[in-house]
């Protein structure tokens, strides 16, 4: 598991990057008390109408807090797969 802090204002494009990679399981967003916010699982084939109620959440969680620690889940086998 990887965190990210970030402040408010790059929470949206920062979770656009990590979705793009295309190795991330799951993505957890938590204030900065610790408190999760959004629990994500994710899948490699996942289509942008499937986000919209991820990015509705992430668009109301903005304006609670600002700062935030992205949890990052990656896909194991697929790092293995491109560090080769």
């Amino acid at each position: 598991m990887e965190q990210i802090k970030v402040a408010g204002d790059k929470l949206k494009s920062t979770l656009k990057q990590l979705i793009r990679e295309g190795n991330v399981r799951r993505i957890i967003v938590r204030n900065a008390t610790g408190r999760t916010l959004i629990d994500m699982p994710l899948s490699a084939g996942l289509a942008g109408a499937f986000l919209a109620p991820f990015w509705a959440a992430v668009a109301g969680i903005v304006a609670l807090t600002k700062e935030f620690t992205i949890v990052v889940e990656r896909d194991k086998e697929h790092q293995v797969a491109t560090a080769e």
